[in-house]
Formats: C-alpha cells, sequence, structure tokens
C-alpha cells in the first residue's frame, strides 16, 4: 500500500510540474490583460506543459521580478506595449539582475510600437542595436506573401533556420519544406560577442525600411542594415547559462500566424510553420531544451597492483590517471544521454598554470546508459610536481554551458619508489664496470697479501742484521 502511494505521488508531481529545469513560474507583460486572446494558441500551449502564468501590464503596483531577494517567477515573455517606459518596476538594471540571478526573458518587438527605452538600454548592454528609426520594418521584395502583403513585402517567407555549424545542434528547424511568415517586424544587428548568436537571418535580398519615407529614396548612408546583417530572431546566453531570446515579430506568435495558408512569389501555396517553431523558440528560453547536466566525475588510477581510490586528492608524477565523466542532456521533459555534435570534441585540460595535455574525451559505450553518457580518456601525468587541474570547459550556442575544474597534487616520487639500478638494462654496463672494478681490486689485494717476499730481499737483510 504504501509503495502504491508512492508511486501516485510521484505521478502526481510528474503531472503537475513544469518541464523547465529552472521552474515553472512565468510572467506575461502586455499592455492590457485582454490582448492576451491574440496569442491565445501560444500561451495556451505554454500552459499544457506545465508553465503557471501570470499576467499583469508595465505599470502594475504589484508588479515585481523580485521578492525577498530572490526571483519572484523564473521566466519572462514581453508582449509589445504602447509605453515609452516600463515604469520602476523594470529598468534595464532590474532586467539584468533578473538575467544575473538566472531567470530567462522572452522579448517580443513590433514595428508597428515604439520600443520602451528601458529594453533600448538592456539591448545596448547586449551589444544589440536598435534601428534608429522605430518603425523601420524589414522588407523584401523576393521572399514575402503575396496572399497578405502584395503590395508592401513586409511579410516575409523564410525556410526554417538550419545552423550554420556542424558542430552546432539543430533546436529549431522543422522539415526541410516548413516555411516561417515573418510579418512587420524589425530586425537587429548584433556584436562580435561570442555570447550572441542569431536563429534567424534575414534572406540576402532583405533591408530595413519605413513605409513612411516612401517618397525618398533609400541610399546606402540611410540604411540600417540588409541582408544577413539582419537578425530577424536573436539568443542570447550568459555565462551563468542564463537565456535571453528577441523575437522582431510578435505578430509572428500570434493566432493569426500559426498554420496560416501563404502563397510565396513563386506561386506555390503552404501553411506556415509558426507554431511549432514558437514552441521550440519557447522551449529553448525557457530552458527545456538544450540544458546540459554533470552526474558525476571520476579520476583514478590506471596502474595495477595499486591500491585504487576515486578521485584521490594525490597523484605522482608519471601516474596513469583516467577521468571520466557522465553528461546528460534534458529534451522536453526527460534526461537523455549527451552526444556530441558531429565535427566536434569534448576535451580534458590536465594544466597547471597552462594545459600539459589536452585530450579528447571519448564515450566510454560500456559505462553509458541511455540516461548518460560517459566520456573517458587516459593520460600519463607529466614530470613535473605541482598543483595541477582536471579542467572540462565546454561552452557552445544553444547548449548550457560545462565549467567543472577538479584539483589535485601532483608530488616527486619517494626515494623507495624509483626502480633499482638492476632492473634498468642500460645501466648493465656500468654495474658491469663496477664489478670488474671491485672484482679485480681483490685480486690485487689477494694476490698482494698472499704473494712471498724473493730470495735475495731476504739474504740482504740477513747481512744487515750480522
Amino acid at each position: 500500500m504504501r509503495s502504491f502511494l508512492s508511486f501516485l505521488g510521484l505521478l502526481l508531481v510528474t503531472v503537475v510540474s513544469a518541464i523547465s529545469t529552472t521552474g515553472d513560474r512565468l510572467l506575461v507583460i502586455l499592455d492590457d490583460v485582454a490582448d492576451k486572446a491574440s496569442y491565445s494558441q501560444f500561451l495556451g500551449d505554454l500552459e499544457s506543459r506545465g508553465f503557471t502564468i501570470a499576467y499583469e501590464t508595465p505599470k502594475s503596483d504589484s508588479l515585481s521580478l523580485f521578492r525577498l531577494g530572490e526571483r519572484a517567477y523564473d521566466h519572462v515573455v514581453f508582449l509589445p506595449t504602447k509605453a515609452k517606459g516600463l515604469g520602476p518596476n523594470l529598468t534595464p538594471a532590474l532586467l539584468l539582475q533578473f538575467i544575473n540571478q538566472q531567470g530567462n526573458i522572452l522579448l517580443a518587438l513590433s514595428a508597428s510600437t515604439p520600443t520602451p527605452v528601458s529594453f533600448v538600454s538592456l539591448l545596448a548592454e547586449l551589444d544589440i542595436q536598435l534601428p534608429a528609426d522605430r518603425a523601420a520594418l524589414v522588407v523584401d521584395h523576393f521572399n514575402y506573401d503575396t496572399a497578405s502583403a502584395a503590395d508592401k513585402h513586409d511579410v516575409l517567407l523564410l525556410p526554417a533556420p538550419r545552423p550554420t555549424r556542424p558542430d552546432v545542434k539543430d533546436f529549431f528547424g522543422g522539415s526541410s519544406t516548413s516555411l516561417l511568415a515573418f510579418p512587420r517586424g524589425q530586425g537587429v544587428t548584433l556584436g562580435a560577442g561570442e555570447l550572441l548568436t542569431p536563429i534567424v537571418r534575414a534572406p540576402r535580398t532583405a533591408y530595413s525600411y519605413n513605409p513612411k519615407e516612401a517618397s525618398e529614396a533609400v541610399g546606402s548612408d540611410d540604411l540600417f542594415a540588409a541582408g544577413q546583417q539582419l537578425a530577424l530572431v536573436s539568443a542570447f546566453q550568459a555565462r551563468n547559462s542564463a537565456r535571453f531570446t528577441i523575437v522582431g515579430s510578435a505578430e509572428m506568435l500570434q493566432d493569426a500566424w500559426f498554420d496560416a495558408d501563404v502563397k510565396t512569389v513563386a506561386g506555390a501555396t503552404a501553411k506556415t510553420d509558426n507554431r511549432e517553431f514558437a514552441k521550440r523558440l519557447s522551449g529553448w528560453t525557457f530552458q527545456e531544451l538544450g540544458v546540459l547536466r554533470v552526474n558525476w566525475i571520476e579520476h583514478h588510477l590506471n596502474e595495477e597492483g595499486v591500491a585504487n581510490t576515486s578521485n584521490p586528492e594525490i597523484y605522482r608524477i608519471k601516474n596513469d590517471v583516467t577521468y571520466s565523466i557522465s553528461l546528460s542532456e534534458y529534451s522536453w521533459s526527460s534526461w537523455t544521454a549527451f552526444a556530441v555534435p558531429a565535427n566536434d570534441a569534448l576535451q580534458l585540460e590536465f594544466s597547471m598554470l597552462s594545459p600539459f595535455h589536452r585530450l579528447p574525451l571519448v564515450q566510454d559505450a560500456a559505462q553509458s546508459t541511455p540516461e548518460a553518457a560517459v566520456y573517458t580518456a587516459s593520460f600519463t601525468v607529466p614530470d613535473q610536481h605541482g598543483i595541477f587541474n582536471f579542467k572540462v570547459n565546454y561552452k557552445r550556442p544553444f547548449l548550457t554551458n560545462v565549467e567543472e575544474k577538479n584539483t589535485v597534487s601532483v608530488r616527486h616520487m619517494a626515494h623507495d619508489e624509483w626502480p633499482r639500478s638492476y632492473a634498468i638494462s642500460g645501466a648493465w654496463p656500468w654495474i658491469s664496470g663496477i664489478g670488474a672494478t671491485v672484482a679485480g681490486w681483490l685480486a690485487f689485494c689477494a694476490l698482494w697479501m698472499y704473494s712471498a717476499p724473493t730470495e735475495k730481499k731476504k739474504n740482504k737483510e740477513s747481512k744487515k742484521t750480522q
């Protein structure tokens, strides 16, 4: 009976708990609570995944991201607001503090409403630049929906995003025929920081343009950015693995564009894949995807006939050592074994001031399970005593950071640990020479001591005595 109740309790916890690894408290900021009707499918998908959603307006008196110094919410979604300022509870400093405390933020922009000053300052801190003209739209005369934007060309049709590097995992792409609708949105430019990663770039034929200035010619000097300089959907992952995502078009998250019928310039008709993309995008932002966990770390001597303890604090020079690390990856609702992407490597550094060894960690199939992958490396401790570190520093786009360091001491050999000279073949000639010298000296001494004096010397001695 007790086991059945325990199982029932575990089942209930599994059903009601959110699938995010960082919590289920989600705050949605919007101008009016009634505006959530336009995003009913997007918000409904979040609720079905286990999130507890609270709705607030920017100027609400009860709004606070923190309570007693701790996060009051785990994630925040900002939908477009007409307010130029977000009030004292959503200042750039508070938003940065929220990220520093491992909170996740999804920011959706709109060209039809001005971007609040708080967001402009926050994005500047993250090295993300907005167009100076807040009414600028991204238009493309070659990739647009002819059914809804036949004249303005401001509803872009984009293929599902694909990673540009083979060592980057694909969390956002759909099928090869999937199309995303990006209606009336803004593009941003990203700095060179390694924490910024574009998810969806604009096509090469797109550019940022203010439709109110249609009578004026658009010159290269007036152009904010064009082509793949424009990032339509971008991600920022902090060093503490907190995630910040900026979507240039809030309309692409609305019900009207979830599974909408669109028509390309070539005349082909299709349904948009915005709903699946929004699910994957929010899943990554709220740490339901791409979360790595270190289950355990072990290092030990790899020598026979020696007492082999796990994770000793001291090694001796020239020891043979094996290092193992167990990694799991969270995907929606379960932990699975983490597979290193193709053309990438998980590396181990054995370093003091600089690495003495930098070795690839290879998956050990015998120790790995479907829930965790074990990666190992074996090496010989260098002939250098001191304080060393086992370091695994794995940081890749769209994956949480793995930074593990284990410190050990490396000592010299003790006086009784050096091999005897007779065990070293190179020393045999020297040992033979010593033996020959000793044997010759003993033979000489024996010969000198037991040799009788000659007869002539005896006669001389007898005459002297007479």
